[in-house]
């Protein structure tokens, strides 16, 4: 149960912060849909000034 919570409020928040870094302005293309999921998998890393459009 509770990790089911915390799994949930992970991918909200890399929802958020992948929103705010611009990665679902335009997903028309495989490529930046890939950008996007990896972009909310990997938030703490978009925290840290990395880039991850592909």
């Amino acid at each position: 149960m509770i990790r089911r919570l915390i799994s949930i409020v992970y991918i909200v928040i890399g929802l958020i912060v992948a929103n705010s870094h611009q990665y679902f302005s335009s997903l028309n293309t495989i490529r930046l849909i890939i950008s996007a999921v990896l972009a909310v998998l990997l938030w703490p890393l978009l925290l840290l000034g990395v880039n991850l459009h592909l």
